[in-house]
């Protein structure tokens, strides 16, 4: 990439430069750098996400499924069996790796278009999150141990990906 020098004399242009090129450098994708990724849905919406082979999150954001590369791994939690009026169920109930670098869209009905990416699902079952609560380092208080999934897509270590796939019994070995 090549700076014009008219655009560092201007230090508000200068900075914002120096951020991308920091951002760029820090989010570059590297044979190790696979991350771990957590995405909120009703289990409805994961058991169609899986049937389609592909991931949704945040009501069909975009920015969200942004963050996912290729080669990171994808579980979906499930706190309700339906969006609207479904039951308690507070599981793990996917996993699977992003297959590209592609978000793109796909349209449920003329009003909604979500974003979506492709995930390669693999066999598993089903995991209540109960007994993981206390070795997931991303929950901070047992109590209000819900509290990081209101995101709907969370990013979360190796150890707690390892701990979820396992209680999955998910093959996830490269």
């Amino acid at each position: 990439m090549t700076i014009q020098p008219q655009f560092l004399a201007n230090p508000v242009v200068a900075r914002l430069i120096c951020i991308y090129i920091i951002c760029m450098h820090t989010t570059s994708k590297s044979p190790t750098s696979t991350r771990y990724w957590i995405g909120v849905v009703s289990l409805s919406h994961a058991q169609k996400g899986v049937a389609g082979g592909y991931a949704q999150v945040s009501h069909g954001k975009a920015a969200p499924l942004r963050r996912l590369q290729e080669g990171d791994w994808f579980i979906y939690y499930s706190p309700k069996t339906d969006m609207e009026h479904g039951e308690p169920l507070q599981q793990f109930t996917a996993i699977g790796r992003v297959k590209d670098d592609k978000v793109y869209q796909s349209a449920m009905s003329k009003d909604f278009v979500p974003f979506r990416r492709d995930i390669a699902y693999v066999k598993c079952t089903a995991a209540p999150i109960q007994p993981l609560i206390s070795g997931l380092s991303f929950i901070k208080d047992p109590v209000r141990w819900g509290y990081p999934f209101r995101t709907g897509l969370l990013e979360i270590t190796r150890k707690d990906f390892e701990l979820i796939a396992g209680a999955m019994g998910a093959r996830t070995d490269d």
